[in-house]
């Protein structure tokens, strides 16, 4: 499973990286002490020095940020079939649909259907700036698909064969039946502490901690931004 786990978080490494490819550079013909230009765009985020204060983003790394977002997202808002094209154009071999909604799902935290900038960098600042602690809550969440504060075989299931979809038939032999199984096997043997069948957050925390694969992941992160 820490295989698995790995590539589903190298997957979302490529996204972040694509969007620092977007937007580095952007400020080159800027005055960089502007104040977030918000006269066209449909939605206005938050002012700077409050999203500043949310985030571990600088004023200019936020303007950068925005800058970027902007000009990919005129409404200043990305909706769900949006981001699955911009996940998909990552994974060409295979269907990304499926993990892109999942990972939607993480960074529209008010669950109303789309990921306003607010949403984004508050996000994006968890994964590339955040404490282990916070990246691990948010991978949970991730994999907590209802919610509901548990990741049960359901869902671990279901996060197996998205990741399975995603990486396609080029880079990995047709999805068995037994195989998601094993995987979600795996995971809780390693997980699930108490055995009742769900593992909780603490528990998600303590496995991932012990893990020196998972660990490895987390550090792919710290030299985005």
């Amino acid at each position: 499973m820490a295989g698995c786990t790995s590539r589903c978080r190298q997957g979302v490494l490529k996204l972040i990286q694509s969007l620092q490819r977007l937007v580095s550079g952007t400020l080159a013909k800027d005055n960089i002490d502007d104040e977030l230009e918000m006269t066209t765009v449909c939605h206005r985020p938050e002012g700077l020095e409050q999203l500043e204060a949310q985030t571990n983003f600088s004023k200019q790394e936020l303007q950068i940020l925005y800058r970027g977002f902007k000009n990919e997202c005129p409404s200043g808002v990305v909706n769900e079939e949006t981001f699955k094209h911009i996940y998909a154009q990552f994974f060409p071999h295979g269907d990304a649909s499926m993990y892109a909604h999942y990972l939607f799902n993480a960074f529209d935290t008010t669950n109303n259907g789309s990921i306003k900038f607010k949403d984004f960098v508050v996000g994006l600042s968890t994964l590339l700036r955040g404490t282990l602690r916070e990246k691990l809550e948010w991978t949970f969440h991730l994999y907590d698909i209802n919610r509901d504060g548990y990741i049960n075989r359901e869902e671990m299931t279901e996060i197996v064969r998205a990741i399975y979809d995603m990486m396609g038939k080029y880079t990995y032999p047709a999805l068995k039946g037994d195989i998601p199984k094993q995987h979600v096997d795996a995971f809780f043997q390693k997980m699930d502490k108490n055995k009742d069948g769900v593992v909780t957050l603490e528990e998600f925390v303590i496995a991932c901690q012990e893990d020196e694969t998972m660990m490895r992941s987390m550090q792919l992160f710290e030299n985005v931004m």
